[in-house]
């Protein structure tokens, strides 16, 4: 370390730290393992029942229930981008003067002492053999620079100079995944929308939190359609969606699962559905004295007179899971019975139990007979603008890879001697940066094409 640092030199060499990428990696990775492993998005009573006060605590200081999101998590990505940048250019400027050279030059006697190198012995003259050898090298390998020595002329030929910017690919990528994520934690979200058919909605809810967050345009459910197998399991469901924008219906569009709707960076996904609650039902009152039974069409919401003007009954609601005493009955319609001496009495219908109301042993006793099945539609809604730069870093990391592993700068390098009256020696080897097996293999078929030339 140099004595006397600034302090912008300081906080550069802080950043081109290798070290610090490392250190910054594993913390990314031990914290991502952490929010693998405690839940996210939960609410309160979950945390409370599974950790208890103490732990809860910690987890609500340091947003470990919305990890991704929490600011130490982005600071850590923040970091890591602006040590790859840093890091990058602090190189970049030693591999653009390899890449881009005012001259290229060369070592013979390094070329000579390399573990590749081939000889073997031609009978042709030095001057006919280089003709010849550069033109093959020249369509083969790159642009050839001769140079003539006291015994003979050596031939210099490289290709693949720009290969070293693969890592630099890789840089890049890395970075434009990290600024994907970045913009996708802050501006982006995951939320749920149960509409119910007919219903038309522009506000959503952040899973599990029931943060709402307000979608930009309106989403109405049409219609909602679900198809079962012969053993009770749904088949298929679909939802027909029309978008609303400024007062404007847009267009409509079914949706199923895996096949969304995208509008304007939204993505609108079938989740799950439910059952909705019916405009009508049709109730059997029967008088529990002798049997008889009156059928009544009533709405939710709506009040009737009971048989022989005994009193009023009310019908308040429909709920899809109805628990009775730790036992979920299913679906059932709530109503309030309101008797001549303003006795009122709050009962449940269940559809799928017909003589529950009847132990209640009244005056009357209520059945479901018919109504109209209505179902909700589960939507999942999710924004994420930082996609594309996410789409981006994974293609060039791809390239960036390819480039880094599978191609690489090679350097060629031939020497031709005079042997005798008529005959020639030849030697040659090769440099690389990366892969020197496979260096050594294309020297001996390059020394299997000279032969023959």
């Amino acid at each position: 370390m140099k004595k006397n640092q600034t302090i912008p030199e300081l906080i550069w060499q802080f950043f081109c730290s290798v070290k610090l990428a490392v250190y910054t990696l594993v913390l990314l990775a031990a914290t991502s393992i952490v929010g693998t492993i405690i839940l996210q998005n939960g609410t309160p009573q979950q945390y409370l029942r599974e950790y208890g006060a103490a732990v809860y605590n910690v987890i609500k200081v340091f947003n470990i229930d919305d990890m991704y999101r929490a600011w130490w998590f982005l600071a850590l990505l923040v970091i890591l981008c602006i040590n790859i940048v840093v890091c990058s250019i602090e190189r970049l400027s030693t591999t653009w003067k390899i890449i881009f050279p005012e001259k290229i030059k060369f070592n013979p006697d390094r070329f000579r002492k390399q573990k590749n190198l081939e000889s073997f012995t031609v009978n042709k003259e030095a001057l006919s053999l280089y003709n010849d050898y550069e033109s093959f090298l020249s369509k083969t390998i790159g642009k050839v620079i001769k140079e003539e020595t006291g015994t003979g002329i050596v031939i210099y030929s490289e290709t693949g100079r720009w290969t070293r910017m693969g890592v630099y690919v890789v840089h890049l990528s890395i970075i434009l995944l990290l600024i994907g994520a970045l913009i996708g934690s802050l501006f982006g979200f995951k939320a749920r929308l149960n509409l119910d058919e007919g219903a038309t909605s522009d506000t959503a809810f952040i899973a599990k939190k029931r943060e709402p967050v307000n979608i930009g345009f309106s989403i109405r459910c049409n219609d909602f359609n679900v198809k079962f197998y012969d053993t009770g399991a749904p088949e298929e469901f679909k939802s027909n969606l029309t978008i609303i924008e400024n007062g404007k219906e847009s267009f409509t569009k079914d949706i199923l699962v895996n096949h969304p709707l995208r509008y304007k960076g939204i993505n609108i996904f079938q989740s799950s559905y439910g059952s909705g609650q019916p405009d009508s039902v049709v109730l059997d009152i029967i008088r529990q004295s002798d049997k008889s039974v009156t059928s009544q069409t009533i709405k939710i919401g709506e009040e009737i007179q009971l048989p022989d003007a005994q009193g009023l009954f009310e019908l308040q609601g429909f709920l899809p899971n109805y628990d009775f005493r730790g036992n979920n009955l299913g679906e059932a319609f709530i109503g309030k019975i309101t008797l001549k001496d303003a006795k009122e009495i709050q009962i449940a219908i269940p559809i799928k139990f017909p003589t529950f109301d009847k132990m209640r042993k009244g005056t009357f006793a209520f059945v479901v007979k018919d109504f109209e099945q209505k179902y909700y539609t589960g939507l999942q809604i999710t924004k994420d603008p930082g996609v594309w730069y996410v789409y981006s870093g994974f293609i060039l990391m791809i390239i960036g890879c390819w480039i880094t592993f599978f191609m690489s700068h090679q350097s060629f390098f031939i020497e031709i001697e005079k042997a005798g009256e008529n005959s020639s020696k030849i030697s040659i080897s090769g440099t690389t940066n990366r892969n020197n097996q496979g260096m050594k293999l294309k020297i001996k078929r390059i020394v299997t094409k000279l032969k023959d030339i």
